[in-house]
């Protein structure tokens, strides 16, 4: 049966969840990541949703193995991160979507989703715009994030996981950031985390140590994004502009 396995009671209220899928230039990914590992926030919860791979994940110098997908938690920031380490097929996105949400519904979470846009790099700082779902726009406005400049969509589990908080009138954002369309992109994930998590969320975190561990961080994700480029597109959480469309 599909549900979140919580591991450790905590008093959430009604946080914020930043979900860290796989996607282009592992944005989301990045951002989690490190939202975890400098809040050194608890391992709260595993998914256990219908259709996720069935592996276990272990750790340099741990023996202990670990579900594939997981939250984790800070009561006092009122925070959830979604931390995953594979990527959700699309043939079964819907199927992970709805436990996700069902879950945020009957917790009263907001959820913040994480994409990344293809885009060629250059000296400029990547572009950050938001979409919403259910009343989540007042967050968008309240903050200053502007709209997108064409039309698009988000694919993937990400744009799953949107559809479904749309129809089940879940109040979310969905982030969306330029983003290397090849590798690892921790500068767009610096983007999101100062000028699109941090706000949304309300906390505050240091990003120095993102921006100067960059090659470190390329290489240590370098594997899963081989595994990405190999997978099928839409495996990918991703944006995309449809101006043959408009």
């Amino acid at each position: 049966m599909a549900h979140v396995a919580v591991r450790e009671e905590m008093a959430l209220g009604e946080p914020t969840l930043v979900e860290g899928l796989p996607g282009v230039g592992l944005v989301g990914k990045i951002a989690a990541d490190h939202l975890v590992e400098s809040f050194g926030m608890t391992h709260y919860a595993d998914l256990r949703c219908s259709g996720l791979p069935q592996v276990a994940v272990y750790r340099a110098e741990e023996g202990r193995v670990q579900a594939p997908v997981r939250l984790y938690a800070d009561a006092d920031r009122e925070l959830v991160v979604l931390q995953s380490d594979v990527p959700v097929s699309p043939t079964t996105a819907e199927e992970f979507a709805g436990c996700v949400t069902g879950w945020l519904a009957d917790n009263g979470v907001t959820p913040v989703y994480l994409s990344g846009l293809p885009a060629e790099k250059d000296e400029n700082p990547p572009e950050l715009f938001g979409v919403s779902t259910g009343d989540g726009d007042t967050l968008l406005d309240e903050h200053g994030i502007v709209p997108p400049r064409e039309t698009g969509l988000v694919g993937g589990p990400t744009g799953a996981l949107l559809h479904e908080a749309e129809r089940q009138g879940v109040g979310g954002v969905g982030l969306v950031v330029e983003a290397d369309k090849q590798f690892p992109d921790p500068e767009a994930a610096r983007v999101l985390l100062e000028h699109g998590i941090g706000p949304v969320a309300g906390v505050d975190v240091e990003t120095d140590t993102l921006v100067d561990q960059a090659e470190e961080i390329r290489q240590a994700r370098e594997r899963l994004a081989r595994r990405m480029q190999q997978a099928d597109l839409e495996e990918s959480s991703q944006a995309q502009t449809l101006r043959g469309f408009q």
